[in-house]
């Protein structure tokens, strides 16, 4: 309706839920030397003045790699969002997108990393919007996009999102992002999130409309996502939270399945959200049991009066 060697398999930047927030090589290393016995500081300088030096260069070498690397994964994980965009814009118009046009006017330079790339794409196309690539003629790489998202819940779950594979990814995605993030999310997380899915939260998108306007008068007023002011905050500060109609219609499994699809993943990859989501299992089956339980109960008693 909403993952590059580093990111999680996830086919868009970095997932809010799995953000690195260690530190970087530079402080590493700099915490690493800071940690350094004293004798063995002492040793270094009794052999010779040229050790603290090398170091130091170690140092900065080691900071030097690991930036080099965050920035190539960033730079993979955008040209993956701007090739999800150019596909769907193309696919508005309803002609083949070939292998050429790709790499000349979004991968450029990656085209090594064309097959990565583009299998990310695939996934986040497929998971987030409701399309699948195909790739129809082998020989000219040519490729076109099929709507044929299947529901991930029971039929009536998605007519009452209007039937639409991509709103009903999107919806997915928001509330991945809640349960992922304690079952809370931030205001600015949700915005966020729609950046690194290649979306301005105002801005009109040709699947969506306006996303913002989407989340908030359409997923909030029907009680998918319930939207409350965080206590205490100044300036206010405001939060997301599944709403009543997504704790009755989607189970807390069944959302972690589709985030641990993205990246690519088993489910008890997340205990604690794995453990919560098992107990809500037990509590829909147990719910279940007495509603069936009283369906017959009414249906014997039903039956029951017209003995007479």
């Amino acid at each position: 309706m909403l993952q590059t060697p580093e990111s999680r398999g996830l086919p868009v930047p970095q997932a809010e839920w799995e953000k690195d927030g260690g530190h970087d090589g530079e402080t590493r290393a700099r915490t690493a030397s800071q940690e350094r016995p004293k004798e063995e500081l002492g040793a270094g300088r009794e052999e010779g003045a040229a050790e603290p030096a090398l170091t130091r260069k170690g140092a900065r070498a080691l900071a030097a790699k690991a930036l080099a690397r965050r920035r190539a994964c960033r730079r993979l994980n955008r040209t993956v969002a701007e090739l999800v965009q150019f596909l769907l814009v193309k696919d508005k118009k309803k002609s083949p997108i070939t292998r050429s046009e790709m790499v000349k006017y979004v991968i450029g330079d990656l085209k090594a990393l064309f097959p990565d790339i583009i299998a990310r794409a695939a996934e986040h196309l497929r998971y987030v919007f409701g399309f699948e690539l195909k790739q129809f003629d082998r020989k000219h790489h040519t490729y076109i996009l099929i709507n044929k998202l299947k529901p991930l819940e029971e039929e009536e779950e998605e007519e009452d999102l209007g039937g639409d594979g991509p709103r009903l990814g999107l919806l997915m995605m928001i509330l991945g992002l809640i349960y992922m993030r304690g079952n809370r999310a931030r205001e600015a997380q949700v915005w966020e999130m729609l950046h690194r899915l290649g979306m301005q939260p105002s801005k009109y998108h040709f699947l969506f409309g306006y996303p913002k306007r989407l989340i908030m008068e359409d997923f909030v007023q029907q009680r998918y996502l319930s939207y409350r002011r965080v206590p205490h905050t100044s300036p206010p500060e405001y939060e997301f939270s599944w709403g009543p109609r997504s704790n009755l219609e989607i189970s807390k499994m069944k959302v972690l399945g589709f985030v641990a699809k993205l990246h690519k993943k088993e489910p008890q990859h997340w205990p604690v959200q794995y453990r919560e989501a098992l107990a809500d299992e037990a509590d829909r089956a147990r719910a279940k049991a007495r509603a069936e339980a009283s369906m017959r109960a009414r249906a014997s008693a039903r039956a029951g009066i017209h003995l007479w």
